[in-house]
């Protein structure tokens, strides 16, 4: 996905789409002022690992990490709104839901995300191509199944006398440099306190099965779906967005790994070979993602699909089922049936939605966002917090510029394919209730005109003012 031209606002429409926010942030619970908790909370995982046969439960693991702080107190602890907002809903959104710049197909579902109740429809429980909302699927699964606190390792282990060293990766899309430069840290001295300088390096990632390509085959959108890479493989200095990637970026993973124990005066006295860690290696050092929170927010917000296909595997690897898309989709689906979520007709081909395959309904996309916002699951949060901005961040910084109020009040994940533009996600109604709302169009023909389309319909959710507390006392003029 293309990263966004960000748009410019002007002083007035700054202060107001902020004032707006900030009512929105207000009814919707302690957000740390509109800040995304997860994020701030991570620096529990610098408290990284060292040593030599390191393992989880030694008294020097990192301790838990902080999940998401709960959000939506306000909204999930009032009675919902008497009032049946089905009319009124259906006067607004049908003639949107018209708009031939959505395509052939169209889908639409809002619900009251502390009730469930649906309050608009239309063909909502139509399975069609999700793209990247499929997204929110994943991260729901991801967080069930194992905890906003979890953290992906990659590890060096050592052979018994310690001459031999594989880098094990275990999923962690998000490595980068300087936790490679870490890592390469712990392991040198390590070896300095065992008495070696000269090792041999290989590289482990069977953690993974199936293929390694992503079913669209090379694409600046995704890297080989592998274990271990560095900076997802990217070969500019991009962090997000697409970019051309490495052909085999385990290998060029531990092309790098290797190159930093020289630099620490490691003698590797060869290139890096693949292959599983002998039997008998033990922990070495290791170094942490951060928590899965924080790694929730960053895949919804910036769109990644690395780090989308990754907590796919790993929850497939919790559920003991193969680390591959197919294991991956029979795991998310089995995770979101715990839920009791309406699953009739879906299919998770990917973690990401690259996949034409995936198939997903706009009342399965309302009832995963009501779930995140349950008060029985705190631990799914980090999909409502990691929902990009309106007018502000992630895929949305440069949309609804034609849509004022919506701007900063608006809370969604977008997806685009050729010939697919969907749109799901959250807005608080002037009575203060949080509704969560998907729409789908299929086959459209021009993705900017859809684009619009679907900001003018989630843009009609948004009250003309900020949200009032229905039972506040009407102001005297």
């Amino acid at each position: 996905m293309l990263e966004p031209k960000v748009w410019q606002l002007t002083a007035g429409s700054v202060v107001v789409g902020l004032s707006l926010a900030a009512g929105a942030v207000a009814a919707a619970g302690p957000w740390d002022s509109g800040q995304r908790k997860a994020e701030r909370d991570w620096a529990v995982a610098q408290s990284r690992t060292g040593g030599a046969h390191h393992d989880a439960s030694a008294p020097g693991a990192p301790v838990p990490a902080p999940s998401a702080a709960g959000v939506l107190p306000a909204l999930t602890t009032r009675a919902a709104a008497p009032v049946d907002l089905s009319a009124d809903l259906e006067k607004k959104l049908g003639p949107l839901m018209d708009d031939d710049q959505l395509g052939r197909t169209r889908t639409a579902s809002v619900v009251d995300a502390v009730t469930g109740k649906r309050l608009y429809g239309k063909a909502a429980d139509k399975p069609m191509t999700p793209a990247s909302t499929v997204k929110i699927a994943t991260m729901v699964a991801a967080l069930s199944a194992l905890g906003p606190d979890h953290r992906i390792a990659t590890t060096v282990v050592a052979t018994p006398k310690g001459r031999t060293l594989t880098l094990v990766g275990g999923g962690d899309a998000t490595l980068g440099r300087k936790g490679l430069r870490a890592l390469a840290d712990d392991t040198a001295r390590a070896l300095r306190d065992r008495g070696l300088t000269t090792v041999k390096v290989g590289y482990d990632i069977s953690r993974y099965t199936g293929p390694r390509e992503h079913p669209i085959g090379p694409n600046d959108n995704i890297a080989p779906v592998v274990p271990l890479m560095v900076e997802q493989g990217r070969l500019d200095k991009t962090r997000n967005g697409p970019a051309p990637r490495e052909k085999d970026p385990a290998r060029g993973a531990a092309d790098a790994f290797t190159g930093l124990l020289r630099d620490r005066g490691i003698r590797v006295s060869a290139a890096p070979a693949a292959g599983k860690a002998p039997k008998g290696a033990k922990p070495l050092a290791r170094t942490y993602s951060r928590p899965l929170s924080s790694l929730v927010e960053q895949a919804l917000t910036e769109s990644d699909n690395d780090i989308a296909e990754s907590l796919a595997r790993q929850t497939a690897i919790a559920a003991h089922e193969p680390a591959s898309f197919e294991g991956a989709g029979r795991a998310v689906t089995a995770q979101l049936d715990k839920l009791r979520l309406p699953l009739a007709g879906t299919r998770f081909a990917d973690g990401s939605g690259l996949n034409r395959k995936d198939r997903a309904s706009a009342g399965l996309l309302t009832a995963l966002l009501a779930r995140a916002a349950a008060p029985a699951h705190p631990e799914l949060r980090p999909v409502l917090t990691g929902l990009p901005i309106a007018g502000f961040s992630g895929t949305l910084r440069s949309r609804y510029a034609d849509e004022a109020p919506a701007a900063g009040l608006v809370r969604a994940k977008t997806g685009t394919l050729t010939g697919v533009n969907t749109l799901a996600g959250t807005v608080v109604d002037r009575r203060g209730r949080l509704l969560a709302f998907a729409f789908m169009g299929g086959s459209t023909s021009e993705p900017g005109a859809a684009q619009a389309a679907l900001d003018r319909l989630s843009a009609a959710l948004v009250p003309e003012t900020a949200p009032q507390d229905p039972k506040a006392a009407p102001r005297k003029h």
